[in-house]
């Protein structure tokens, strides 16, 4: 069974976790010094925030699947909405590990399906298979493009535009 996954990026983690907190009713299933989620059930979301080189506001949108078969599953109807779908296994990512499928929406957000294999005791990597930022100000996908991408703002990668590493945490 899916679950809806939205990610935002803010900038007083904090004040963001006293408010979400209070508007789903519920503390933070996981929680960080840099990174809260909320695994809410009514509606069936995964629901996370953080404060990791991303513009504040939706950093992405995206699908939480319970099984391998599920997100194989999905393959064709994600690469039939973007053929320029990215495929990452065992991504380290917000404190888990996961196999994830990445598509872009015609203005640019990003959307994320993927399946949780485990924990991990670190942030991890933001992806950087494109330069996604906030839903209010969308930026094209670098993948199309060809052109080198990751996963903060161009303007701020632009000295190690050369590093294959350049998201990681």
């Amino acid at each position: 069974m899916k679950r809806f996954h939205v990610h935002v990026s803010v900038e007083n983690l904090d004040e963001s976790i006293q408010f979400y907190s209070t508007l789903f009713a519920a503390q933070p299933t996981v929680l960080q010094s840099d990174y809260a989620k909320w695994m809410v059930e009514d509606p069936r979301m995964n629901f996370a925030i953080s404060t990791h080189r991303q513009p504040v506001g939706v950093n992405h949108l995206g699908f939480q699947v319970d099984s391998s078969d599920e997100l194989r599953g999905m393959h064709a109807q994600l690469e039939a909405a973007d053929s320029q779908l990215v495929q990452e296994d065992e991504q380290p990512c917000c404190y888990a590990r996961s196999d994830k499928y990445w598509v872009t929406d015609p203005t640019g957000i990003a959307w994320e399906t993927f399946h949780t294999l485990g924990r991990i005791p670190m942030y991890g990597e933001d992806t950087p298979v494109f330069n996604h930022g906030a839903s209010a100000v969308p930026v094209p996908n670098q993948a199309a493009t060809g052109t080198s991408a990751c996963c903060v703002p161009a303007e701020k990668t632009a000295p190690n535009a050369d590093r294959a590493d350049c998201c990681a945490v």
